[in-house]
């Protein structure tokens, strides 16, 4: 099998140290894969994701990402464009006042030029069902509107891999399986959080469950 996007080992991680969210966590993630990260409300999924990209810090344990170790703050910094990932709320991803300017920042800040930046946005709201959306102000959008906009400026990036945090809040079933088609036709490896299981059941090939800091694998 070829090397790994993630390797998790023993990652520990709390907020209060009286009560760890996560208690010695491994995972490994390979190209390709579509994964469901399940668990109750408040058992660190989030925590897991934001690990993984660095901006929280593990405690114990360690994160390899695209073949290398990750410590310190500089060592993510070339992960987060390789990790795409989608915050739990739209209000978290989207802070420029129009569409285009938001799916804009992340290609302008890998360096692409104006032109090139013009029509990732395009093809990229285009695959989204959002064609003619780029000067649409970002705050007047549906709530769906928005999520389906925040996953656009993770797209336009062109990860390797999708870290999806309930991806279909807010959707409407025509949205729901507009997006459930979109992902399915995705070549990135994934991992998916979500409480709705007939979404998870139709995206997600593989399985885990994290419960009282512990990882498990259906």
């Amino acid at each position: 099998m070829s090397e790994p996007l993630f390797h998790l080992s023993g990652i520990h991680f709390a907020y209060d140290p009286e009560q760890p969210v996560l208690a010695g966590v491994h995972f490994t993630l390979h190209a390709g894969e579509r994964v469901a990260l399940t668990g109750p409300n408040g058992a660190g999924k989030t925590t897991l994701f934001y690990l993984m990209v660095g901006l929280l810090k593990a405690q114990a344990g360690w994160v390899e990402a695209f073949g290398r170790r990750r410590i310190h703050e500089k060592d993510f910094v070339d992960v987060r464009p390789r990790a795409g990932l989608l915050f739990q709320d739209p209000d978290d991803q989207l802070f420029c006042p129009t569409v285009i300017e938001d799916v804009a920042f992340g290609p302008l800040n890998l360096g692409k030029s104006m032109a090139e930046t013009r029509i990732i946005v395009r093809h990229t709201l285009a695959g989204l069902g959002l064609e003619g959306f780029e000067n649409r102000i970002t705050h007047q959008l549906s709530g769906g509107q928005r999520r389906l906009v925040s996953l656009a400026t993770v797209l336009a990036m062109n990860p390797e891999v999708l870290l999806l945090d309930e991806p279909a809040n807010a959707l409407d079933a025509e949205m729901r399986e507009r997006l459930i088609t979109i992902l399915d036709g995705l070549p990135q490896a994934m991992m998916v959080i979500s409480h709705d299981e007939d979404f998870l059941t139709r995206i997600a090939r593989r399985r885990v469950c994290l419960a009282q800091g512990r990882l498990m694998e259906y």
